[in-house]
């Protein structure tokens, strides 16, 4: 199998008829999948997508999405699937840095983003939602042939510092996580999966390429309140459900009535630990169903998981390695640990991304040999630190930097502190994520004001709601007249951290 449409292709050809997609009322089968996403990709080539080029997929969770995803990748470009919760600013910053040729979009997207688009001097066309393949779709184009370590995907996730970085995934990194989740998760045609997570995630974007390699149903939700996942797990006697731990907590608030849970075969959760308190609540629930705790980073796409019959024993496991990888915690030389000895966490195999686009620097400096630990195979080294026990199960001890992991995301604080800066409202801001029991972390601006002026902080979190996207805003700003800094003159952020959490 070559090109990651033709997860779609095989499964249309072993069943026509089954079931593919879902959204609201309406269903695809594989036959209609596979004709919209082939139609879609003569679209692209007619208007002359070549071999390569970047085509920005940037709307909420629709049949449209999926079609341009998976027709972009038949029609031999790279797909960049955008969040649909961010703003302008970072939209702009994801198309100019990707160099996206093409940007599929809803009308109302592309309004909103009429005032950052000239910034994209490689954007050529726009191709809006209504305008893609529908019911009875035009001629259809036989796919390019790509090769396994072709680009097939760009996915834009924050790095310690700075504007999101955009790590280039291969047809051979995402049809081998594809196959690695269909193993663990032992899914097959007969599942319903329940796509929740933005597709822009590599978790939910995980739940079309599982599905389509099972040739298993999947069903798009976008939801507003968590009620209305417990309705679509009774329309569509959902079997299997993924989520981050934000999500997980609100739905173990929610009464789930038996028709909702028996047909669940499993849960997994992943973007972060799963409260103990919400595990149990949901394992109350569910009790037939399988727990899967699960652990894993856009640059090797998922890196382990904790087989349910060890949820009891061990439920602050990360676990162990999935099928098809390695993962080792090592010290600085890439010796590997002793059972016990923290080190940092690295994943070698088919799994490992190509490195981040139009950044060999920072590819460098994360992707690079095991050396010692295992071979000179090329590792991505995590930045996170864990220990492993006697028996191979591994822990997370906590990251190497200074993300912010809240509601399921890695959250850049210089991001949130260049729009704080940007606002005029302060001299100087820090953005630090202080431990929460339902969003993992909660962002909390330390903030200085501008010389002579008081720091209005409903102003200043106004301004920030317009900018930033819902989960990067901070829950509370917090004002120091003097920042503390450290001896080489650099803002002192774990004395801030340290202050915070002892007031």
């Amino acid at each position: 199998m070559s090109g990651l449409h033709e997860l779609v292709r095989a499964s249309a050809e072993r069943d026509r008829s089954a079931p593919a997609l879902s959204h609201g009322a309406d269903t695809l089968d594989y036959a209609e999948l596979w004709r919209r996403v082939t139609a879609c990709a003569a679209g692209l080539r007619a208007d002359g997508l070549a071999s390569g080029d970047r085509v920005a997929v940037y709307m909420e969770k629709r049949p449209q999405a999926v079609v341009s995803i998976f027709g972009t990748s038949a029609a031999g470009g790279a797909f960049v699937p955008v969040n649909p919760l961010l703003k302008p600013a970072q939209v702009s910053h994801i198309l100019e840095h990707s160099g996206a040729r093409v940007l599929v979009t809803t009308r109302d997207r592309l309004e909103a983003l009429s005032g950052v688009l000239p910034e994209c001097p490689e954007l050529e066309r726009t191709v809006l939602a209504e305008e893609l393949p529908g019911p009875g779709s035009g001629p259809a184009a036989e796919p390019v042939g790509r090769a396994d370590d072709e680009l097939a995907a760009i996915l834009y996730t924050s790095g310690s510092t700075g504007l999101p970085k955009g790590v280039a995934l291969s047809h051979r990194n995402l049809l081998a996580g594809a196959e690695s989740v269909c193993e663990y998760l032992d899914i097959s045609a007969s599942d319903r999966l329940l796509a929740v997570l933005p597709l822009s995630f590599d978790a939910g974007l995980s739940q079309l390429t599982t599905a389509f390699r099972a040739g298993a149903h999947a069903v798009l939700l976008e939801y507003l309140l968590p009620g209305e996942v417990v309705r679509a797990c009774v329309e569509h006697r959902i079997t299997g459900l993924t989520g981050v731990p934000p999500l997980w907590i609100q739905l173990a608030e929610r009464e789930w009535p038996p028709e909702a849970v028996e047909s669940v075969r499993y849960i997994a959760n992943t973007g972060g630990r799963m409260p103990r308190p919400t595990l149990a609540r949901l394992r109350a629930i569910f009790p037939a169903a399988d727990v899967f705790l699960m652990y894993g980073l856009t640059e090797a796409f998922r890196s382990t998981y904790l087989d349910p019959s060890e949820v009891d024993a061990r439920p602050d496991s990360i676990g162990k390695a999935i099928p098809g990888a390695e993962v080792l915690v090592v010290r600085e030389d890439g010796s590997e640990c002793e059972p016990g000895e923290e080190g940092e966490l690295i994943h070698l195999g088919a799994l490992v991304a190509m490195g981040y686009w139009r950044d060999p620097e920072a590819s460098a400096e994360r992707f690079r040999p095991a050396s010692a630990a295992s071979s000179a195979e090329r590792a991505v080294w995590t930045g996170d630190r864990a220990v492993r026990d006697e028996q191979g199960f591994l822990y997370f001890v906590g990251r190497a930097d200074e993300m912010i992991k809240t509601s399921g995301y890695r959250v850049s604080p210089t991001e949130i502190e260049e729009a704080a800066r940007a606002t005029g409202l302060v001299s100087d801001a820090v953005a630090l994520g202080v431990a929460d029991a339902r969003l993992g972390q909660r962002v909390v601006l330390v903030a200085s004001p501008v010389r002579g002026a008081r720091l209005d902080s409903e102003a200043l979190l106004k301004r920030l709601r317009a900018e930033l996207p819902t989960y990067m805003v901070p829950s509370s700003v917090v004002t120091r007249e003097e920042m503390p800094r450290s001896p080489n003159g650099k803002l002192d952020r774990a004395l801030l951290r340290s202050q915070l959490v002892t007031t």
